[in-house]
C-alpha cells in the first residue's frame, strides 16, 4: 500500500526554491563578474542537483528509502554530466548569441534585466519541473514495476544524450567537417537526440512517483514544462530557426525526424517529421 506525507512534503517546497534560487543567485553574481551570462546554462544541471540531494535531506524518515536514493541519484547524475558538458562545450566561447540578443533589449540595466528574464526565470522552472523529484521522497511504500519502466526510460534518455553529445562533439573536431550538417549515428534517426534525451530523463523521474497516482497527478505539470521547454521553447523550436539557413538542413530536415527517433527517409519521399 502507497501514501504519501502530503504536509512534510508542502513544508519542504520552500526549501526546495531557496535552493534553487540559491544556485542562480551564485551564478549571476559569477556572470556579472565576468560579463558572461552564459554561464547560466551550466547551473541549469547544477540547480537540479541542488534541488535533488536537498530534497533527500528533507524527507528522510518520510518516504521510501530506495525511492529516495534512486530518485535522487539519477537526478544528480543527469544534472552533473549536463553541466560538465556544457561548460566543456562553452569554454574559451564568448556570449552566447541568444544572451547578446535579448540584453540588446535591455531598457535599462543589462545586468539588471538578465537577472530579472533569465536567472529568475531558470530559478522558477528548475522549481516547477523538478516537483516529480521532490514529491519521490515522500511516497510511502516499496518500488513497484512502474518505478523500474522509469528507470528504464531514463536509461534510454541518459544513453541518447550522452551518445549524442559525443558523436556531434567526434564530429565538429574534425576539420573537414566544417560548414556540415551532423547527420551521422543517433543524428540520422532523430534530428535532437540530446532534446529527446531530455524527455525520457524527465518522463522517466517522473514514473518513478507514479507508485502514488495523487502525487504524480500533482505533480504532472513537471515534465510536461520540459517538454514544452524541449520542443517549443528554447530547445528545438529555437535551434531549428537558427540553423534553417544552413546549407544542407533544408535536406537533413526532409529526411530526419524532428524528435522522435526513427530509421531516415531516403532523400525526396517526404519531409521529416517536425
Amino acid at each position: 500500500m502507497h501514501g504519501f506525507a502530503w504536509e512534510p512534503f508542502a513544508l519542504h517546497l520552500a526549501a526546495t526554491a531557496a535552493a534553487s534560487l540559491a544556485v542562480l543567485l551564485a551564478t549571476f553574481a559569477v556572470a556579472v563578474r565576468k560579463g558572461l551570462h552564459r554561464l547560466v546554462d551550466v547551473a541549469w544541471g547544477l540547480a537540479f542537483s541542488a534541488v535533488a540531494l536537498v530534497s533527500y535531506v528533507l524527507s528522510a524518515g518520510q518516504g521510501d528509502d530506495t525511492r529516495r536514493l534512486l530518485v535522487t541519484v539519477l537526478t544528480v547524475l543527469w544534472g552533473l554530466r549536463l553541466s560538465a558538458h556544457i561548460a566543456w562545450r562553452g569554454r574559451g566561447h564568448g556570449e552566447d548569441p541568444r544572451y547578446e540578443r535579448l540584453l540588446a533589449k535591455a531598457p535599462g540595466s543589462r545586468a539588471a534585466y538578465a537577472f530579472r528574464m533569465v536567472y529568475l526565470l531558470q530559478a522558477a522552472l528548475v522549481w516547477l519541473v523538478s516537483l516529480p523529484v521532490q514529491a519521490a521522497g515522500y511516497v510511502t511504500g516499496p518500488v513497484t514495476w512502474v518505478a523500474f519502466a522509469g528507470l528504464l526510460l531514463w536509461l534510454t534518455g541518459m544513453a541518447f544524450e550522452s551518445i549524442g553529445d559525443f558523436q556531434l562533439a567526434r564530429f565538429k573536431a574534425d576539420p573537414g567537417n566544417r560548414g556540415r550538417i551532423m547527420d551521422r549515428g543517433l543524428w540520422s534517426w532523430t534530428r535532437h537526440p540530446n532534446y529527446f534525451g531530455d524527455f525520457c530523463v524527465w518522463w522517466g523521474l517522473f514514473l518513478i512517483t507514479c507508485d502514488h497516482l495523487p502525487a504524480a497527478a500533482a505533480t504532472l505539470i513537471g515534465p510536461v514544462v520540459m517538454s514544452l521547454l524541449l520542443t517549443r521553447g528554447s530547445g528545438k523550436a529555437l535551434l531549428e530557426r537558427h540553423m534553417a539557413e544552413r546549407p544542407g538542413y533544408a535536406a537533413y530536415r526532409e529526411r530526419v525526424s524532428g524528435f522522435f527517433p526513427r530509421p531516415p527517409r531516403a532523400p525526396g519521399s517526404g519531409r521529416g517529421r517536425a
